[in-house]
């Protein structure tokens, strides 16, 4: 076990490294340049994504499939993540993060874009579409649309699915004395009433949890920058310059150059909000939308919400948390994190918990219909009971062993899941740029595909 476990950390160091920080962030930038900054568009996208397009063939509405793209995309480590980003990198690994959101949202309006115009409508009525459907229908390469599919399933049983009921677990041990084996048994339960109900249930479900727990947390966390304002300026000041400046960050923070904050808070961002990965195009394509690019818009604003906002005000908050208390310790992200939030009396550690508990079991939701649709592709629609059972034991098996090993082999999955993605985006960009054409710049969002 000490063998493997080395191996998948060796594995994942390497292929979460410089490589897959060059093609995601070097794939961000081109499609960004390519579209001429789909950026700018951000509020128009915020806007569709509260609209409903009841006339449109779909599943579920747009701001259905967004809600259930976030709760597998806002996770723990929009929150331990940001931490460990900023204790291993300086406070300049937050701005990093930051703009690895921006540029992101290129890459998951273009992935949004492919979802539904190379989905597919089933016998039954319902819509099926991913990188898998674009690889295969888009491209011709149907081996590797397989292999995509596969490492999806592998990957929705890892990072979405065990991994999160052991963090749900350990958090109500550690903080309320709570077997794991019951808390196990209390997910299960809870998510057994939501994913047996199948991708509706999910949407819906996901429509209510995701505002609120989001929305929740900011407001949480921009209490704590009030008890901080002294130290929210400086705070931002620290991780700008630090960013861009060579040297100790000083304040309670360990030195590093510039490249160690990029590595760190670019590897954060793009780990994150998963632009590039390729699991949000899975549920995008369920999407009710008259024509590609709507939804690509909609799509979009997952990275917006998920790092542009919160893992900014995370950073921020820790950040300037730091500066406010000098006795707080950088030594890991977890105890960081801890530590930063509860110096603020009353309201912190709940927040903690409360985001930590909600975020990881919207993510274990979202992460199901993930590994679903990709199982669905590769055996049939018959196989879909059988592995929403196994995914929901896989959540007991989780909140009640160690998963060190797990969490590496989940990362090697979600890289290898991406790799396949991104071709998919590269090689088929003009289809992207023509559909952008036809809809955005001529100003035609209303038009029927």
């Amino acid at each position: 076990m000490d063998t493997i476990t080395t191996f998948f950390q060796n594995l994942s160091d390497f292929i979460w490294g410089v490589p897959m920080i060059i093609m995601l962030l070097g794939t961000h930038i081109f499609l960004t340049i390519r579209l001429r900054f789909p950026q700018r568009k951000i509020f128009t996208a915020i806007k569709l994504s509260v609209t409903k397009d009841k006339e449109a063939s779909g599943d579920v509405s747009q701001f259905g499939a967004l809600a259930t793209a976030l709760a597998a995309t806002i996770g723990t480590g929009n929150i331990i993540g940001v931490a460990t980003a900023v204790a291993l990198g300086g406070p300049g690994a937050v701005l990093w993060c930051w703009l690895t959101g921006v540029f992101g949202i290129a890459t998951k309006y273009s992935e949004g874009l492919l979802a539904i115009k190379y989905r597919e409508k089933t016998s039954d009525g319902r819509m099926l579409g991913g990188p898998m459907y674009a690889l295969e229908k888009g491209l011709g390469w149907k081996w590797l649309a397989i292999l995509f599919a596969i490492f999806t399933t592998l990957a929705s049983f890892g990072i979405g699915d065990t991994v999160q009921a052991n963090a749900i677990a350990t958090l109500a041990q550690n903080t309320y004395g709570i077997a794991p084996w019951i808390s196990g048994l209390v997910i299960c339960g809870f998510a057994a009433a939501v994913l047996l109900g199948g991708v509706k249930a999910i949407a819906k479900v996901c429509e209510i949890l995701v505002p609120f727990m989001a929305l929740f947390y900011v407001l949480g966390c921009l209490y704590i920058l009030g008890v901080n304002a002294p130290y929210v300026w400086p705070a931002i000041k620290l991780i700008v310059t630090s960013a861009f400046t060579p040297e100790a960050a000083g304040g309670g923070f360990a030195g590093g150059s510039v490249l160690i904050a990029a590595r760190y808070g670019i590897a954060r961002g793009l780990f994150s909000n998963e632009s590039g990965l390729g699991s949000a195009p899975i549920v995008a394509a369920a999407a009710q939308t008259r024509n590609p690019v709507r939804q690509a818009l909609v799509s979009s604003t997952g990275t917006f919400w998920d790092t542009v906002v919160i893992c900014a005000i995370t950073g921020i908050v820790i950040v300037s948390s730091v500066l406010a208390y000098p006795d707080i310790t950088w030594e890991n992200g977890a105890t960081l994190t801890k530590v930063a939030f509860g110096k603020i009396p009353y309201i912190g550690e709940p927040l903690l918990n409360f985001g930590l508990l909600t975020f990881a079991f919207s993510t274990i939701l979202g992460w199901c219909y993930y590994g679903e649709r990709a199982m669905e592709y590769l055996k049939g629609r018959k196989w879909m009971l059988v592995y929403r059972v196994i995914y929901i034991i896989a959540i007991f098996v989780g909140s009640v062993m160690d998963l060190g090993v797990v969490w590496n082999i989940s990362d090697c999955m979600n890289a290898f899941m991406a790799i396949p993605n991104l071709i998919s985006l590269i090689c088929l960009n003009g289809i992207i740029v023509h559909e952008t054409r036809k809809y955005l710049w001529r100003d035609r969002l209303d038009a029927y595909e």
